[in-house]
């Protein structure tokens, strides 16, 4: 079985997250989104609210699923799960330049696991999850950037 992890804080998940799991989800057997904490960021959202808004995304592909990782390297959290490829997502330059050398030192801790970049989109080459976060914060229009559950839990968050 051909088995990938797409690892993420998805604080929220976008739109381009998604076309990154839906793609992936074509390229392989079984693809496990793994959610786990940044301990560079404070998160918006739970790590249970992150989870139930990707598994509301997901539900209509059978080969993926969600799961959580907790403070573990995540080349070795792909190891318990069998797989042998870890997906990341690159909009731009800047992506790149941040994930390149943490896929080298990945495959430096296990060569059997390999970094494969998806580069996002035209649409969605733009979008981050802490850009959509700001657009929520200051009440604007949220339908292009991210899934209505996604939307309405954003507004909540700042209408507190």
């Amino acid at each position: 079985m051909n088995i990938a992890i797409y690892p993420g804080s998805f604080d929220p998940i976008t739109n381009g997250h998604i076309n990154i799991i839906r793609r992936g989800s074509k390229l392989f057997d079984k693809l496990y989104v793994v959610l786990s904490e940044n301990i560079t960021k404070m998160s918006l959202f739970s790590l249970e609210e992150r989870v139930a808004q990707v598994e509301k995304v997901i539900a209509d592909l059978p080969n993926v699923e969600v799961v959580v990782a907790e403070r573990q390297l995540t080349v070795d959290f792909a190891k318990t799960l069998g797989a042998t490829v870890i997906i990341k997502g690159l909009r731009n330059t800047t992506d790149y330049e941040y994930e390149f050398p943490m896929a080298q030192v990945n495959a430096k801790l296990d060569p059997n696991i390999e970094t494969l970049f998806l580069t996002a989109t035209p649409e969605h080459i733009y979008l981050s999850s802490t850009m959509v976060k700001e657009i929520a914060k200051f009440g604007g229009d949220l339908t292009v950037f991210v899934p209505e559950h996604v939307a309405t839990a954003l507004r909540a968050k700042f209408d507190d």
